[in-house]
């Protein structure tokens, strides 16, 4: 296996681009499950297709499509659900359907034969180019910079809102860091998984790592740990069986949660009979 990614370009992409998702899915998934906000990321990502669409039509970078419509949806759910008294659910399942349908048309209204958008919806890491790589590491940076920087605030925003604007946090700016973060997430991701695919990846490793902490550095550290493993076993078996490999990772996160959760469970047990 070794000598065939030293030998192959694509494989070392895929590796890369694996470790790349797997560091932004650890942090900005422990945020999105301590915040319950597994729905918004799922609009979001389905809204990104919109872009996607964009892209092709417009003969740029699907990706970076992906970006703006992604930005642009997460802004405008925040906006829409402060000056309107429809549930946020509601708000999010238009943008999510919005997304999905501008997609459909501009894909329509694009002249020659139809794209493949299988890997944008399903996910296909043995197709990530070095340019979504460098995209990918750019919005990492971003990210990581952006969570160091303002760790304290953001920590007391997901647990407390009210305290944060006792202590003198802005917590609309702190709002919007993270619908912004969570938009630059779900384009890393979609090279990886895929849009239909994005949700469990954010949220399946921080689910886990809460099993073992509660502390929120230790769980976005287990998290980036636990992504790492399911995208490179993923990867290795869709490459060994030829599967979809964005399919591949998500078996075996939800896999690994449901056998760490029995065995957890069943070491209380034990542990309970001892005693």
């Amino acid at each position: 296996m070794i000598d065939t990614i030293l030998k192959y370009t694509f494989l070392q992409h895929a590796i890369i681009g694996a470790i790349l998702a797997s560091i932004i899915c650890g942090v900005i998934g422990t945020i999105i499950v301590e915040k319950k906000l597994v729905m918004m990321s799922g609009g979001i990502a389905h809204a990104a297709f919109g872009g996607v669409g964009m892209g092709y039509f417009l003969k740029i970078e699907p990706i970076i499509g992906a970006l703006i419509f992604s930005i642009a949806s997460s802004f405008g759910i925040v906006e829409i659900k402060k000056r309107s008294k429809v549930n946020t659910d509601t708000i999010i399942g238009m943008f999510w359907s919005l997304g999905m349908a501008l997609g459909i048309i501009f894909i329509s209204l694009t002249p020659g034969y139809p794209p493949d958008i299988s890997s944008y919806l399903f996910g296909d890491i043995l197709t990530v180019s070095k340019l979504d790589l460098y995209i990918m590491a750019g919005l990492d940076f971003i990210v990581i910079f952006i969570v160091i920087a303002f760790y304290n605030n953001i920590k007391a925003y997901l647990f407390d809102e009210e305290f944060s604007e006792v202590v003198g946090i802005n917590v609309k700016l702190m709002e919007h860091m993270v619908f912004l973060l969570i938009a630059f997430s779900v384009v890393v991701l979609i090279r990886v998984v895929g849009i239909i695919l994005v949700i469990a990846l954010l949220t399946v490793p921080p689910a886990i790592s809460k099993m073992f902490t509660y502390n929120l550095k230790k769980i976005m550290m287990f998290s980036i740990l636990f992504g790492v493993s399911f995208s490179l076993i993923g990867l290795f078996i869709s490459y060994k069986i030829h599967i979809a490999s964005g399919a591949s990772i998500i078996i075996v996160a939800v896999s690994s949660y449901i056998i760490v959760s029995i065995g957890t469970k069943l070491l209380r047990r034990i542990k309970w009979i001892k005693i």
